[in-house]
């Protein structure tokens, strides 16, 4: 059995900033076929659903569903700041390979 997808601290305090909370929402990760190297992360706000993992921090709430869990066993859902822009960002053990965008990846 994998280890499920951590939040850091850093993530759950920009959910928080942005409001996601109030508005009932959470951040919805989720693994989806496509991208330049052959799946890619959506990252949205969204409601929970029932099926959902929810990994709380914050007040805040950070959701997977059942299909995306499996390729996200052990991952670490991160914010950053940088020149190109501000970001959520998974560092997902993993991928064998990811692609410059920084949302598409390959197992």
């Amino acid at each position: 059995m994998q280890l499920p997808p951590t939040v850091t601290p850093r993530a759950f305090d920009r959910l928080a900033e942005i409001g996601a909370a109030q508005d009932g929402k959470a951040l919805r990760i989720a693994v989806e076929g496509g991208g330049c190297s052959g799946f890619q992360y959506e990252i949205e706000l969204d409601d929970p659903r029932e099926d959902d993992l929810i990994l709380e921090g914050s007040g805040q709430k950070v959701v997977v569903d059942a299909v995306s869990l499996p390729f996200l066993g052990g991952a670490v859902i991160d914010f950053t700041e940088e020149l190109i822009g501000a970001r959520f960002v998974i560092n997902n053990p993993n991928a064998s390979s990811s692609c410059g965008c920084g949302t598409s990846f390959s197992m």
